[in-house]
């Protein structure tokens, strides 16, 4: 409907929506398996609007549509499916489960697009850094890059920086070495079949854990890394059922706890005006972040490339 009602607006024909659907279909599978027995979910964000962007170039609200459409599908699906299994674990029929999951979703859409209106309306300059306070929490640093990757993916588009001549062309190899890397895991365990640890070796987790890393400040980092290695520690020594079974619902704990103490720290002291200062809340630790890369550009306080 929004294809063909909204067409100019949205950029993104009805085929192209059935594509986004297609593809959701097509890479649920797989990635759920590989969530279900490493914990890792691979995104396909880049694959998508790579696809999207050589065949509708040009257009950036075409291209995000695309992502959203697919790669939301996928997440929502394989979230819903972890749910499913929390409440298989905690002895919770699956109907109940069901149940709170439509309630939820239904409410949770209603708040966010309320929030969401409420913020545009009544917050002036919003994501904004510039022409926002210094001192405003609306930084946005989520759906700004969100914004830059449509621009990068939709209006200026894969061809231009990977195509023939595009500076980044030469990474587009990456994708055939990708799909090479397990050969030579599954060959090894093939020629010497008593060692137990070579099948053990995953190479899209290995390769995935990297993007795993939250993009927040270094507290973030430091916290998610000492946190994961510590009781993943304890799992691979004890072996012990009990370890294994509540660090997932250690894991459900803490996305809640941080989702709790983020609603409670807003409306009990940056509504109140009252913003905790130390070095963990500076949203930029590197100044030379915003100079210019161009050679032969000079900017005040930035290095100039030849």
């Amino acid at each position: 409907m929004m294809s063909f009602v909204y067409k100019k607006e949205v950029q993104l024909p009805w085929w192209g929506m059935l594509l986004a659907f297609a593809l959701a279909w097509i890479v649920t599978l797989p990635i759920g398996v590989i969530q279900a027995t490493t914990n890792q979910q691979p995104g396909y964000d880049i694959i998508a609007q790579f696809i999207i962007g050589y065949i509708l170039p040009g257009k950036p609200i075409a291209n995000l549509l695309f992502k959203i459409y697919g790669r939301i599908s996928t997440i929502h699906a394989l979230s819903f499916l972890s749910d499913l299994k929390l409440g298989h674990y905690m002895k919770i029929p699956p109907r109940c489960m069901y149940t709170a999951q439509l309630v939820g979703t239904v409410v949770a859409g209603i708040v966010n697009l309320g929030v969401a209106w409420w913020m545009l309306d009544d917050v002036d300059n919003i994501c904004d850094v510039e022409g926002n306070h210094p001192d405003s929490p609306w930084t946005c640093p989520k759906y700004r890059v969100t914004f830059d990757a449509s621009v990068i993916w939709g209006l200026i588009g894969p061809r231009r920086l990977f195509g023939p001549g595009g500076m980044y062309r030469n990474l587009v190899w990456l994708f055939l070495i990708g799909a090479f890397l397990p050969v030579p895991v599954w060959v090894l365990s093939k020629i010497f079949p008593e060692k137990k640890w070579i099948p053990l070796i995953n190479i899209p987790v290995i390769s995935y854990g990297f993007a795993g890393m939250p993009p927040a400040t270094p507290t973030n980092i430091a916290s998610w890394l000492i946190t994961g290695t510590i009781f993943n520690y304890f799992v691979f020594k004890y072996h012990k059922r009990w370890w294994q079974k509540y660090n997932y619902v250690l894991s459900a704990a803490l996305d809640a706890g941080t989702a709790f103490m983020g609603v409670l720290l807003f409306f009990a002291l940056q509504n109140e005006g009252h913003n905790l200062k130390w070095w963990g809340t500076e949203v930029d630790h590197c100044p030379l972040a915003t100079c210019p890369t161009a050679p032969g550009i000079s900017v005040d306080g930035c290095p100039v490339f030849k």
